[in-house]
């Protein structure tokens, strides 16, 4: 037996072959956004860790936007949403304090 993914066999309704030609469209779309939510966390991060205050505030605004739009899409579920935009608030907040601090 061949090791992989069974052959997908194609529709037969006219339907169900509409169906398949959106379902390629949807997927790739929403392949598209979670890519963007992804990066658009990373950067946050990534400004957090390079210890830029300037940089990471900018990031997170623009993230901000992107976790909102995508949750409102229902690619992400809203709680996933408000979840890492709140914990990256806290690290975003942590960062302010250590450069007050310093």
């Amino acid at each position: 037996m061949a090791a992989g993914k069974p052959k997908k066999k194609n529709p037969r309704l006219a339907s169900g072959r509409k169906r398949a030609r959106q379902n390629v469209d949807l997927n790739a779309a929403n392949t598209s956004l979670r890519s963007k939510y992804r990066t658009a966390v990373k950067n946050v991060d990534k400004a957090v860790a390079a210890g830029d205050q300037a940089k990471a505030a900018s990031a997170f605004a623009r993230m901000q936007s992107v976790v909102d739009s995508v949750a409102d899409k229902g690619i992400f579920h809203k709680n996933k949403a408000a979840r890492d935009k709140s914990r990256l608030s806290a690290r975003l907040k942590t960062l302010t304090g250590k450069t007050a601090a310093a």
